[in-house]
């Protein structure tokens, strides 16, 4: 075995590891961080008799990872990299004839292994901090297990990660063993400052910071969940610490090759560094000279909306494995101390592990490789977790819109041309469709300003980013121009007609995401049916359309990241195809009438409209019935007659059953179209609706045979002993109430009673000054009871008026006793 100046905690398991795969093709390694794994590993697996001349490929999630361990692997050699140990990454690619190692991104690797399926010359591939479960490495990692089984049987495929289930991958990888480091971590105390929402995240870890500089001695790694939050912070640092002596520097994806080494790099001697990080830093990175960690305890990750077709950046909760990671950079070198901005009770709350990207990312490209690999249904294929259905199924169907699939889900030649591109299907697709046009290379320039975050800036307004980015003299922005030449090398056609503006380019990549202006200034709704908004400052704010390349936030709060400025008549000139022209019949809840109007739509967008006369139509009639009991229907024009009658057939429903139609009213608004709306015809509003044309309506839904019989079970009227009509309220909640004077009742032995005698009438004995007196259900009852008492002291409220002892044998009146008696 190699040997090594200095000693490394993987040493110790450096002879397991070597023998199970001299057993075995397949092996998972799980060792924590600062092990020494990613660097160490690949260098002893060299000289192993299997690999036999052939290369080892390690993936690492992220360029500035692979660059790092490539740096220290070569230097470990006494080379530089590109010789024993080569650098295989977008924008900086170091491999000769030497290499024998190559360290390559995620991304770089499954266009690799589509490329050449059987991996040619290479004995194994080793997949670093597998936990971070990007799209690619899971892809990677299956496509190269389906190699395995059918083209290389001695491919070498080694799973290493530091917080990881080990035996959950062990068996994705046809049970292999699994070869655990202790590793060596030095004692880091945990701090918990607690979460104050009243305030800013940025604020409270400033004064996090400059809490931790005063305490502590060391450099300091801040995990911040992204670039704003990073800026935000750096500035408030800046402001407040006055040591000449402190570095403040950032660490994020899109920043120059340059800053992000200077991040990273130790402190010079008698100097500290605050490094402000995103998640970039959590894993394959040691920063010396740290030994204090402050974690915001958050994230920025991308998720994706299958029924919008849209994926938006999100900030969430880092899972308790992320914490554990980041926590372990304080004590990589030495004891360490980690401030944590949340309650300690907290932690028991987060997610075990991070949410792996399959489960929530667009699975158009994966799909698309698939496809290339000859794989029509990607959960055919060992992944750890299957790609969700219907994420799947909206990937299929975009991929078929845009002809790179056919029906049975098979690549097709457009499919090919969209894998040549090594970009997201859209933006490919963007790139063939403007060199049509002869602006393949200004769609190159718009694509290469998206996949590269950082370039041009990170102004919401994309034209602004792709002219920076032009003029941009950095090594990184000449390496990606030249990039974007490459893409666009091939697909210039003949020029046809104006130049298309940046937000013209964009919607052959998202048509779905045309937005237009809304009243508030800033506020955008897009072709999919999405708001989303630009501050109102944004100079992009002011225009009438947009085309919208990213946004952030949730439904309610969705903001827009990149977006560019489109005139009408680019929208013409794309999509009139598409646009729908059609005549629309709308209701007016505030002036209570239809109004119609000619429009032309695309998508949930209105371009434009033109009043038009409200037609008589049925389809109008309906509009105008389901737009009037959405008012409620007590906005209808009701008589007392019909409410009456209306609840007398409710009543017998109630009391008979179903025979008598449903006239509640759920049923009455579920079902306007049908009783109300024939009714209609001709009309346009509430206000020619009349209570005449209500009752018709409603008294429609009686059958003739019923209606006989409502005058004689539910009779409006009850005539009494006096001769007297009163009549019955049905709509009271007890049952159906007759308030009758109880004078007017004398004689009566029976109790009043409707519905063919089944269902008494609740009387509502009223004084001579139509006062209730008594409640009864039974009036005979009544009059031997309670009568006596009733009879005292109503004597004495009404002594003009009859109280006989006996009410069965007097007679009813309506007037007082005669003068004299």
């Amino acid at each position: 075995m190699r040997a090594f100046d200095t000693s490394l905690p993987i040493d110790a398991v450096l002879g397991d590891l070597t023998a199970s795969l001299r057993r075995r093709p397949n092996v998972v390694l799980v060792a924590p961080p600062g092990a020494g794994k990613t660097t160490r590993v690949p260098l002893v697996l060299l000289d192993e008799p299997w690999v036999n001349g052939d290369k080892i490929i390690v993936l690492e999630p992220r360029r500035l990872a692979a660059r790092a361990a490539a740096a220290r692997m070569a230097q470990t050699l006494g080379e530089a990299v590109g010789e024993t140990v080569g650098l295989r990454v977008r924008l900086g690619s170091k491999v000769s004839r030497r290499t024998r190692i190559e360290v390559v991104t995620e991304g770089v690797f499954a266009r690799m292994i589509l490329d050449d399926p059987s991996l040619e010359g290479v004995a194994a591939v080793l997949f670093d901090e597998f936990h971070e479960r990007s799209l690619d490495a899971d892809l990677g990692l299956a496509l190269a297990l389906d190699a395995q089984g059918g083209l290389r049987e001695d491919l070498r495929l080694l799973v290493m990660s530091a917080t990881l289930d080990g035996a959950r991958v062990a068996k994705l990888l046809s049970e292999a063993p699994v070869v655990e480091s202790e590793g060596r971590a030095y004692p880091v105390e945990t701090r918990y400052l607690g979460r104050d929402p009243n305030r800013r995240t940025e604020e409270q870890v400033a004064d996090a910071v400059t809490r931790a500089l005063r305490a502590e001695g060391g450099s300091i790694l801040v995990f911040l969940p992204g670039q704003g939050e990073i800026r935000r912070v750096e500035t408030l640092l800046r402001e407040r610490i006055t040591d000449p002596a402190v570095d403040i520097a950032p660490l994020y994806g899109a920043l120059e090759r340059g800053e992000q080494d200077m991040a990273v790099s130790p402190a010079k001697p008698g100097r500290r560094k605050v490094v402000l990080a995103t998640s970039i830093a959590e894993t394959s990175l040691t920063i010396e000279g740290v030994r204090v960690v402050i974690d915001s305890g958050l994230a920025r990750v991308p998720v994706y909306e299958p029924n919008i077709g849209l994926t938006r950046l999100e900030t969430v909760r880092v899972s308790r494995a992320a914490a554990d990671q980041r926590r372990g950079r304080a004590g990589r070198t030495e004891p360490g101390v980690c401030y944590r901005l949340w309650e300690e009770a907290a932690t028991g709350a987060l997610e075990p592990f991070g949410r792996p990207e399959i489960l929530s990312a667009d699975l158009a490209p994966l799909l698309l490789d698939c496809a290339a690999w000859g794989v029509a249904d990607p959960t055919t294929l060992a992944f750890l977790d299957p790609p969700p259905a219907p994420a799947l199924k909206e990937a299929r169907t975009l991929l078929q819109q845009l002809g790179a699939l056919d029906g049975e889900g098979r690549i097709t030649e457009v499919g090919h041309k969209l894998r040549d591109l090594p970009l997201p299907p859209r933006l490919a697709r963007m790139v063939l469709l403007a060199g049509e046009s002869g602006q393949a290379r200004d769609a190159a320039d718009v694509a290469a300003v998206l996949v590269e975050r950082g370039l041009g800036g990170d102004a919401a307004d994309l034209a602004d980013r792709v002219e920076r980015f032009r003029r941009d003299r950095s090594k990184r922005a000449e390496d990606m121009r030249r990039m974007a030449q490459g893409w666009a090398k091939g697909s210039n056609g003949a020029s046809r007609g104006e130049p298309r503006s940046i937000g013209a380019l964009l919607t052959l990549a998202y048509p779905d995401r045309l937005a237009k202006a809304r009243g508030k200034p800033g506020e955008y709704l897009m072709a999919n049916g999405r708001g989303a908004s630009l501050e109102a400052h944004e100079r992009l704010a002011k225009e009438s359309y947009l085309a919208v390349a990213e946004i952030a936030g949730g439904a309610a709060s969705a903001r827009i990241l990149a977006a560019a400025a489109i005139s009408p008549e680019e929208i013409e000139a794309l999509f009139g195809h598409a646009i729908e022209q059609r005549d629309e019949i709308t209701f007016d809840r505030q002036a209570k009438a239809l109004r119609a109007r000619g429009v032309r739509r695309l998508g949930a967008l209105l371009l434009n409209e033109r009043p038009l006369k409200v037609p008589q139509t049925e389809e109008a009639a309906r509009a105008l019935a389901e737009g009037l009991v959405s008012l409620g229907l007590d906005a209808l024009p009701w008589s007392k007659a019909l409410a009456q009658w209306r609840e007398r057939v409710m009543f017998l429903r109630k009391a008979e059953g179903e025979e008598w139609p449903d006239l509640s009213d759920e049923a009455l608004t579920r079902n306007a179209d049908e009783w109300l709306a024939p009714h209609l015809v001709g009309k346009s509003s509430l206000g020619e609706i009349g209570p005449d044309l209500l009752s018709e309506a409603l008294r429609s839904l009686l059958p003739w045979n019923l209606q006989r019989r409502l005058d004689t079970e539910a009779p409006t009227h009850i005539e009494v002993p006096t001769g007297s009509q009163i009549p019955v309220d049905y709509g009271a909640e007890e049952g159906p109430v007759l308030a009758v004077r109880v004078q007017e009742l004398f004689g009566l032995d029976k109790h009043p009673t409707i519905a063919a005698g089944r269902v008494p009438l609740i009387l509502h004995l009223l004084s001579p000054a139509q006062r209730p007196i008594q409640i009864t259900r039974d009036l005979p009852g009544f009059w031997r009871g309670s009568w006596a008492a009733v009879r005292a002291d109503m004597r004495g409220q009404y002594p003009k008026h009859p109280w006989p002892e006996d009410p069965l044998s007097a007679p009813p009146t309506r007037r007082a006793k005669p003068r004299g008696t």
